[in-house]
């Protein structure tokens, strides 16, 4: 038991002189700038009056079996985010990343 205790705290020891590096989080930026990206529920049509026109509107993609189960979802693209609708209405609003070093999903592309 006393060789464990020694043992962690040489490595509590050994990670606190470890430098430190900081990495930017996609989630962090986002809460910290508080976006203004659409909100849930809201219709392709108000989307398209509050932001204007999408950079790309990609072809609506249903699973597979039937509509009521696998509704077709279409996606938006605009300068900072993709906007995800269910039928016509937004189910997701997904920030891009600012740069290659932050730490979040993937761009599409």
């Amino acid at each position: 038991m006393k060789a464990l205790t020694l043992s962690l705290a040489l490595a509590a020891g050994l990670l606190l002189q470890a430098p430190v590096s900081a990495d930017t989080l996609l989630v962090d930026r986002v809460q910290a700038e508080v976006l203004d990206i659409p909100a849930r529920g809201q219709s392709m049509a108000q989307v398209e009056v509050r932001f204007g026109a999408p950079e790309r509107k990609h072809a609506a993609i249903a699973g597979p079996g039937d509509r009521k189960h696998n509704p077709p979802i279409t996606r938006w693209d605009y300068a900072g985010f993709s906007v995800y609708f269910e039928y016509n209405h937004v189910v997701d609003a997904v920030v891009a990343k600012a740069s290659p070093g932050e730490i979040g999903p993937k761009p599409v592309q």
